[in-house]
């Protein structure tokens, strides 16, 4: 599919984090919320610089989150948990002088207000829709992609939730709808984890590999 990027999340160990980066995906997302199997605190591997390396965080202090940007040389945050508009400008304010992109996770099962947006168009670079579950992020299911038709904002996306092989189909008919519409931009990227996993934090590169080959 041209012009969707790929990320791939959840990365834990060293030498797969070296494995999976070898496949050139466009983000690899490491998360930073103890609560979780996916916890990464292990030191990042030499990777290319043309990934984007993504820190997850869920209602984490604005000085940790710069420390782990510092400590990684992240090039991109995700905020995973309740965090307001007015923290995403501090931290935006904060990262005024980097080129670190911020992007803001809003889970949906059914339906979704997409009026919780706009206090966010001017303080965050993107938009990641996941599925609404009891982990944050990881849960293996996806949600009514439906509801992303009624997307009132031009701010491209990522999707997320339940991504594996067999929704390939899916996400082309929801990229054909919105070039159908003018908004072609829109879905600009696409976020896989848990089905895609031999454990938790440990990726099958060759399902990956084959997966990757489908963009």
């Amino acid at each position: 599919m041209k012009n969707i990027k790929l990320k791939i999340c959840g990365m834990k160990h060293p030498e797969n984090i070296s494995e999976v980066a070898k496949l050139q995906p466009d983000y690899m997302g490491f998360i930073f919320y103890e609560k979780t199997p996916r916890y990464f605190e292990a030191k990042l591997p030499e990777i290319s610089s043309a990934i984007k390396k993504t820190g997850v965080f869920v209602d984490e202090e604005i000085d940790i989150i710069l420390e782990r940007i510092k400590e990684h040389d992240l090039n991109a945050i995700q905020l995973h948990g309740a965090e307001s508009a007015a923290f995403c400008a501090e931290l935006k304010t904060l990262l005024i002088e980097t080129e670190v992109e911020i992007i803001k996770v809003f889970s949906i099962k059914d339906d979704f207000d997409f009026k919780r947006l706009k206090e966010y168009e001017t303080v965050v670079d993107f938009f990641l829709f996941d599925t609404k579950g009891k982990n944050k992020g990881g849960n293996g299911i996806t949600f009514n992609w439906e509801v992303l038709k009624d997307y009132p904002s031009k701010k491209p996306f990522f999707l997320s939730g339940g991504i594996g092989s067999e929704e390939v189909e899916a996400i082309q008919e929801l990229k054909a709808y919105f070039e159908e519409n003018g908004r072609e931009n829109l879905l600009y990227a696409i976020d896989v984890n848990s089905k895609f996993e031999e454990e938790a934090g440990f990726k099958n590169v060759e399902k990956l590999k084959e997966f990757k080959k489908r963009f």
